[in-house]
């Protein structure tokens, strides 16, 4: 199973009102597991970097100048991606500036049921609590401390750590494979120790008649008799 943890920074919160997609970042996973293969790439969105985003994410006017526009990287970012599930922190903010782009350049949009939301799970599970990704980060003691400002590609890393906590664990099988050099859950399970002597029954003379004439009315099929009842 393939699956790509994805995040991008824009230049605001609304395509609508002429925002665009800055960077953004891809890490691939399958099986559950980081494969090392990642997508990144900076965008020059061919308009001003307002303060309040530059203060988000650092990147600002002169550093975008000489980047692609998004037209030019689209292909490859399409490729990377494929048909597989993407997996998103706040995904409807993502897949709307992703399919406003593809919009521009009259390409056809993401389905948004393609996307899972790490954020909508997070809520789910924790109700009531905080569900940042720096919240998530704290609550599973997943080292953050890189992050003085958003990127793209490092949010998509945290967040493929912070996806596979919410699943319930970064192994898919919970550190139990052998493989990994640990022993089977099998394996690790100790015979239960035998008593020295048994118990004594505990019913009756009565009880045990009054049972046995229960299960000869119950006839030659009761499944009692397979078991010497």
């Amino acid at each position: 199973m393939r699956e790509l943890v994805m995040d991008t920074e824009t230049t605001g919160f609304e395509p609508s009102e002429g925002h665009r997609i800055v960077e953004i970042g891809v890490v691939e996973l399958v099986n559950l597991m980081p494969t090392g293969n990642t997508y990144h790439q900076y965008i020059n969105p061919e308009r001003p970097m307002p303060k309040e985003a530059f203060d988000v994410h650092g990147l600002g006017d002169e550093f975008l100048r000489d980047k692609p526009v998004f037209k030019h990287i689209v292909k490859d970012f399409l490729a990377f991606i494929g048909d597989d599930r993407l997996v998103i922190h706040n995904a409807s903010f993502d897949m709307r500036f992703i399919n406003a782009e593809l919009g521009w350049l009259n390409l056809p949009p993401l389905p948004d049921d393609r996307a899972f939301d790490t954020l909508t799970l997070a809520r789910k599970k924790f109700p009531g609590s905080p569900a940042s990704l720096d919240a998530l980060c704290r609550r599973f003691s997943i080292d953050n401390s890189s992050r003085t400002l958003h990127g793209a590609l490092l949010d998509s890393e945290i967040l493929a750590e912070v996806y596979l906590e919410l699943l319930g664990g970064q192994q898919p099988d919970f550190g139990l494979s052998s493989s990994s050099g640990n022993v089977s859950a099998n394996q690790s399970r100790q015979p239960l120790p035998k008593r020295p002597a048994p118990l004594s029954p505990r019913l009756t003379e009565e009880e045990s008649a009054a049972h046995a004439a229960f299960v000869q009315d119950m006839g030659d099929g009761a499944i009692w008799r397979k078991y010497g009842g």
